[in-house]
């Protein structure tokens, strides 16, 4: 999915650290974001046989954290993978 992103033309990082501040203390890789699109969408991935809440909430927690408005979740384990793709988002 990083090269096809890339080969659009998109910016794109992957794997990026994102730090998270808590109670004064910086930890420079709170999490790491899968994908995120010129720097407006987190797009996680994942292959699993059933998408459990979870995940929906980890992504939300990502975008509070990252001050990003919104994430895709995508599971790849889907015959259509449209089917698989869930729009969460942060304040919208």
């Amino acid at each position: 999915m990083y090269y096809e992103l890339k080969n659009s033309g998109l910016e794109i990082e992957r794997q990026k650290a994102i730090p998270v501040i808590w109670n004064e203390m910086k930890m420079e890789a709170g999490f790491r974001a899968d994908l995120i699109v010129e720097n407006k969408v987190i797009i996680e991935l994942k292959s699993v046989e059933t998408i459990t809440p979870v995940y929906p909430k980890q992504l939300l927690t990502y975008l509070k954290i990252s001050g990003l408005k919104l994430g895709l979740l995508i599971n790849f384990n889907e015959p259509l993978v449209k089917n698989g793709i869930t729009r969460i988002v942060n304040n919208l």
